[in-house]
């Protein structure tokens, strides 16, 4: 088989590929290299395919091998911007620094229904920034598990013949990962006035009506930088020291990973990218990406 020939084969799945490698890293940069390094492995392996799978599931079980080592390689964190302020102390600092966006552009092709009827999560749940957080804070194969389980679909025992351990050890991985992510919470809020209310508060610069928006235990995060803000006073304290708020950002509206998210510019210069969790009628989560990629990724430039 001939490269062009390969490259139609595979075509079909590398959407749904691409978001499978995202929810394992969680980084979108991760990602792209993992599918590459899955689509060579295919390319090189494509003899010894004996089609006692279907093609889409072995190049799954390719791409979650290749995700797993990523994940037991070297340390996962990356440096931490050096801010241009003094900010205030932060409420924690979080864990899962490498955290990348995932524009809803990308999602177009990936079927909305999981495959197998064995899933428990909707495809938009099952990339919103909470869950995708969520497993990276989970050790690989706990992860790889709820995934192929919960979000694809696959059986036990297809699970577990992914995965190369047995059944048991596979209803084992699955009960501490249910435990640890939680019941499906239903595909992520849309709340059209209260996403316009935030940009009209957030252009203006004014606080009080920002505030008012979020509701009591909201968190603003800035990934890559670990610095964390929890509740209305903290996340004041820090917008309050911010030189990108006391000059304002122009937002321009985009979505990412299921959510309302915004375009940042800074003078006209890229200045990341904003992602609303919206919860019970408000913002429970602020996430601001700070990566200089993340508006190219987004497909704001």
């Amino acid at each position: 088989m001939d490269d062009s020939a390969f490259a139609e084969l595979v075509e079909p799945h590398r959407r749904e590929l691409l978001l499978h490698c995202y929810r394992m890293l969680g980084s979108r940069t991760e990602a792209e290299d993992a599918l590459q390094e899955t689509l060579l492995a295919a390319w090189r392996g494509l003899d010894g395919f004996e089609g006692r799978s279907s093609l889409r599931t072995w190049l799954y079980r390719i791409a979650t091998t290749r995700c797993l080592n990523a994940r037991r390689g070297a340390s996962r964190r990356v440096p931490a911007p050096v801010p241009p302020f003094e900010p205030p102390a932060p409420s924690r600092l979080g864990e899962v620094t490498w955290l990348q966006a995932y524009p809803d552009a990308l999602l177009d092709g990936v079927p909305d229904t999981a495959p197998g009827p064995a899933a428990r999560y909707e495809m938009r749940e099952a990339v919103s920034l909470a869950f995708v957080t969520g497993l990276q804070r989970m050790p690989p194969r706990q992860a790889a598990t709820l995934i192929l389980r919960d979000v694809l679909g696959y059986t036990l025992s297809e699970t577990a013949d992914l995965l190369g351990v047995t059944v048991t050890v596979v209803k084992g991985l699955l009960q501490r990962a249910r435990a640890a992510q939680g019941e499906p919470a239903g595909a992520a809020e849309q709340d059209r006035a209260l996403v316009d209310r935030f940009a009209q508060a957030f252009s203006a610069r004014d606080l009080p009506a920002l505030l008012g928006l979020l509701t009591d235990d909201a968190w603003l995060s800035m990934p890559p930088a670990p610095h964390e803000y929890h509740g209305r006073e903290a996340i004041a304290g820090f917008l309050a020291a911010s030189p990108t708020w006391r000059h304002a950002l122009r937002l321009a509206e985009t979505r990412a990973n299921g959510q309302p998210a915004f375009a940042c510019f800074l003078d006209e210069a890229p200045a990341g990218l904003m992602v609303l969790t919206l919860r019970g009628g408000r913002i429970g989560a602020l996430t601001r990406f700070l990566q200089p990629g993340s508006l190219r990724d987004a497909g704001m430039l």
